[in-house]
């Protein structure tokens, strides 16, 4: 054994144990986890947590030996199917059409089931995994999205575990990319690059991107290459490559005006128009007089009639009911003004700051996706993730604790009709807003 690999054993033998354990666990997670556990869902995500606080505290200049674990952590996942989500079986659905060269915005899989076996293989197992609110649903994922879909129905072929095979290689390229650009980015904007673990290392990321197959990360990493094209003054190229963190999931939209007040208006002009055409092109294999108001349809269902681990909504929904108000029409009504207290949200955030540079644009993402997230009637697990990648290039980190305390919303995954413990969805946000009313306090008290 050379004296170099003994010396690193004896030296880092704490953070090797951890990572050790890190390794049991997150199999533990990926093989032997149903959902309904909740009990030992939760311990694993705590004891994970707590693991990837002490390796970043213990390995934060340690590169290589981080990278490494962080892409062995999510190789785990990757011959298992997703256990804490079922979306992975509308992805394959929607592949198999686009694949096939059909428009997976026309018809619901409750409209196509009938005659759509010879198209799509394993259609009734896809079909009965995607549950209900799916089947009766039009899809809402983005032209982009699809594509990768697609990419993983033709080379999955007929094997299911084919084509999650192939969208969890994506992902971990995603979250390699994330990791090499953020990096770069945190240096260009003056910030220590080991920041970039505090995502990479995080185990929401893990378990949700990796090991239940959502895309975020996907968008995140197309989001992230254009900050960082951005900040070398290549806005051209960055316009492209936002364009095509849309086309992966829609919520960089919010965030476009932002980028006014940074680059000015003759470069915003341009800037614009070359989303707008990339976003076209996109979307133009995909456009029939049909497609705008079916998709249009499923995504007002996101304001209008889905709920799960909101917080003002709750508040607001338990104090309408008190007054004799009805659920189902108050979430239609708070549904018609989300939109609205978002696009205040968005206008108060791009013209009120004086200094503008990229930090000041991150800082103000950052702040119009927390709102949004805080006024909206869904917010998934996964959906914070976005902001713990965005915290890491600012001094707030509310997002990573957040990122921990949501484990709680895993609660109604325990329960055959999803009802929601309110007195857990309460320790979530208690946590949340009190760590980041902590944290607004101590920097006002700094200035």
């Amino acid at each position: 054994m050379p004296i170099t690999f003994k010396n690193f054993l004896k030296l880092h033998k704490v953070s090797l144990t951890l990572a050790v354990l890190s390794f049991v666990f997150y199999y533990t997670f990926a093989y032997h986890l149903d959902r309904s556990d909740f009990i030992k869902l939760l311990s694993l995500f705590v004891a994970l947590f707590f693991f990837c606080f002490k390796l970043i505290q213990f390995e934060k200049l340690n590169f290589r030996f981080l990278l490494s674990i962080g892409v062995i952590f999510r190789l785990i996942f990757l011959f298992t199917e997703p256990n804490l989500s079922q979306d992975f079986y509308r992805f394959i659905w929607d592949g198999h059409l686009v694949s096939s060269g059909a428009n997976p915005y026309l018809h619901t899989p409750n409209q196509l089931i009938e005659n759509i076996a010879s198209i799509i293989p394993n259609a009734n197992i896809l079909y009965e995994g995607m549950g209900s609110l799916s089947a009766r649903h039009y899809s809402n994922y983005p032209p982009l999205n699809q594509l990768i879909f697609a990419l993983a129905a033709l080379l999955g072929g007929k094997s299911i575990f084919g084509s999650l095979f192939t969208m969890r290689a994506i992902i971990i390229l995603a979250d390699v990319g994330i990791f090499y650009f953020g990096r770069k980015l945190l240096k260009n904007l003056n910030r220590s690059p080991h920041l970039i673990f505090w995502y990479f290392l995080n185990p929401l990321v893990i378990v949700e991107l990796t090991g239940n197959l959502h895309f975020e990360g996907v968008m995140l990493f197309f989001f992230i290459l254009a900050l960082f094209l951005l900040s070398l003054d290549k806005w051209k190229t960055a316009g492209i490559v936002l364009a095509c963190s849309i086309s992966i999931k829609l919520v960089p939209l919010l965030f476009l005006p932002l980028f006014f007040k940074y680059l000015g208006w003759k470069k915003s002009i341009v800037f614009y128009t070359i989303i707008g055409i990339t976003s076209i092109m996109l979307f133009l294999p995909f456009n029939t007089p049909e497609f705008i108001a079916n998709y249009s349809k499923t995504l007002k269902l996101w304001f209008s009639n889905f709920e799960f681990n909101s917080s003002i909504y709750n508040v607001a929904k338990k104090t309408a009911i008190y007054f004799d108000a009805k659920p189902w029409e108050f979430i239609k009504e708070y549904g018609k003004i989300t939109p609205m207290l978002t696009i205040a949200t968005v206008g108060l955030f791009t013209f009120l700051p004086k200094k503008y540079d990229l930090n000041r644009v991150l800082w103000s993402i950052m702040w119009v996706l927390t709102i949004y997230y805080f006024i909206s009637t869904t917010v998934h697990p996964w959906y914070p993730i976005f902001l713990v990648l965005l915290s890491i290039f600012t001094t707030y980190r509310y997002a990573i604790i957040w990122s921990a305390a949501i484990v709680l919303s895993y609660f109604a995954y325990s329960q055959a009709d999803f009802k929601e413990n309110l007195w857990l969805l309460s320790i979530e946000y208690i946590s949340v807003y009190g760590y980041l009313f902590y944290e607004i306090v101590s920097h006002n008290n700094k200035k």
